[in-house]
């Protein structure tokens, strides 16, 4: 599965329910990435949506406890598991994990290629995305020429999980496209 995410230098995401800046480029990366594509958020992300209404061209599939009504154009998982279910029979390729900091740090273990727009600035901040120059488990695999957006400069890189050689458990509590996932949060092959 992929994670998509635009963080400044400290990793952060987001202000008060809204996203730090907007960068023309970055959503139209952000588009081409997940159009007719399942896109998985919680119900904090939702409200920062045109009106509110999940994303068109997409499956969407909310990750919230609370949320309990019915959102036109999108599914509910109340929990990890039931979002799981939700997800085996799906081509983990296609599966991306858009937001906000909760559903980042529960779905992290679950994904394999991070996209990121890393943002050269330091905002004001009270949301962020787990940081992947510092995670071991994590490593930048490709990224662009530095972009700039006015005077804001930026890059896209796409991080990989590191594949782990010969590690095996026999006690999956998930699969996903083949592989198996373990409530201790690691992800093995």
């Amino acid at each position: 599965m992929n994670l998509i995410a635009a963080v400044d230098n400290n990793w952060a995401i987001g202000r008060k329910g809204q996203l730090l800046v907007r960068i023309p480029k970055d959503h139209k990366q952000f588009r081409e990435e997940t159009l007719g594509k399942i896109v998985v958020y919680g119900r904090k992300t939702l409200q920062t949506f045109p009106r509110g209404t999940p994303l068109e061209d997409r499956r969407n599939i909310i990750l919230s406890k609370t949320m309990g009504r019915q959102v036109k154009g999108a599914e509910i998982a109340d929990s990890l598991e039931e979002l799981l279910r939700k997800l085996k029979d799906c081509v983990s390729e296609d599966v991306y994990v858009i937001g906000g900091e909760s559903v980042y740090r529960q779905m992290l273990p679950y994904c394999d290629t991070a996209h990121i727009t890393k943002i050269d600035h330091s905002y004001e901040a009270d949301a962020y995305f787990p940081n992947l120059d510092k995670d071991p488990q994590w490593e930048a695999a490709a990224d662009s020429d530095e972009q700039t957006y006015f005077d804001i400069a930026y890059t896209f890189v796409r991080y990989e999980r590191k594949k782990s050689r010969g590690e095996r458990r026999n006690n999956c509590d998930g699969m996903i496209n083949n592989t198996c996932y373990t409530t201790d949060r690691r992800n093995l092959q």
